[in-house]
This record gives C-alpha cells, sequence and structure tokens, in this order.
C-alpha cells in the first residue's frame, strides 16, 4: 500500500501544475482549449519564468481572464496575441521570436560561454609557460646567498 502511494505521489508531481480555476473556464470546450494553448505561451509577469497557465499570482489571472475575454469577443488567436504584445510587450511571450531586438537575449547565453571558455584557455596557457631563465650573473648571487646560511 506504502509503495501504491509512494507511486501516486511519483507520478503526480510529473503532472503539469494548471493554476486556472474552476470560474475561469469557459462553457465551450474549443475556446477553452484554444485559451490553454494560448496561455501556455505567455509568460506570468511576477513568477517570470512560468506560463500564466501555470501560476497562481493574481496578475497571472488577470491574463488569462483578458485572453478568454478576447477570444469570447471573436479575436483570433493571432490577434489575441498581438493585443497582449502591444499592450505588455515582448515580454510577455515564453519564447519571443528571434529579431534584432531580441538577438541579445537568444545570444548572451552563448557570448557567455563562449567568454568563458576563452578565460580558460587564456588561464591555461598562461599557467603553462615555463618560469624566465635567470641570467649566469643572478645564477652566481643566488649560490652565494644560499652558501652564506
Amino acid at each position: 500500500m506504502r509503495l501504491l502511494f509512494a507511486l501516486m505521489l511519483m507520478f503526480a508531481a510529473l503532472l503539469p501544475a494548471h493554476a486556472v480555476q474552476p470560474d475561469e473556464v469557459l462553457a465551450d470546450p474549443a475556446l477553452e482549449a484554444r485559451a490553454r494553448s494560448l496561455s501556455a505561451g505567455l509568460r506570468c509577469m511576477v513568477c517570470q519564468n512560468q506560463s500564466i497557465d501555470d501560476s497562481d499570482a493574481p496578475l497571472a489571472r488577470d491574463l488569462r481572464l483578458l485572453v478568454r475575454e478576447r477570444l469570447e469577443a471573436g479575436d483570433s488567436d493571432r490577434q489575441v496575441m498581438s493585443y497582449l504584445t502591444d499592450r505588455y510587450g515582448e515580454f510577455v511571450l515564453l519564447r519571443p521570436p528571434f529579431r534584432l531586438g531580441t538577438a541579445l537575449l537568444w545570444g548572451f547565453p552563448v557570448l557567455l560561454l563562449l567568454a568563458g571558455l576563452v578565460f580558460l584557455l587564456v588561464r591555461a596557457r598562461g599557467r603553462h609557460r615555463s618560469e624566465p631563465r635567470l641570467t649566469e650573473e643572478e645564477e652566481r648571487e643566488l649560490k652565494n646567498l644560499t652558501n652564506i646560511s
């Protein structure tokens, strides 16, 4: 029985957590499916790394209701997304499109990785360089200093 309970808990942990409340669900299953599809691609402005579909934040709820409201008004999926990006900017999208304005956003992880590799290479080369050789005069001075002791 304990094993069954543990397996059920593990299975439940793998399921996505949806924060959509029963009072938000649309009566039309097709519209609700479109709303879920759209809200899965929208970022919660509070949580920032969660979709509004998965967030319990009040702002995420407001955005979910706004999506449903626009769909009920007859907007297409593209019109809903356009409305939200016009109102909140591309930051509201979980996966912003690759454009000149978002190139740094997409390229920064790669640039950071390359900078780290260059740093490691420069550091490794610096360690493998041999110590500078002493001149004959410096070697004699060193011998005299060590013989005094």
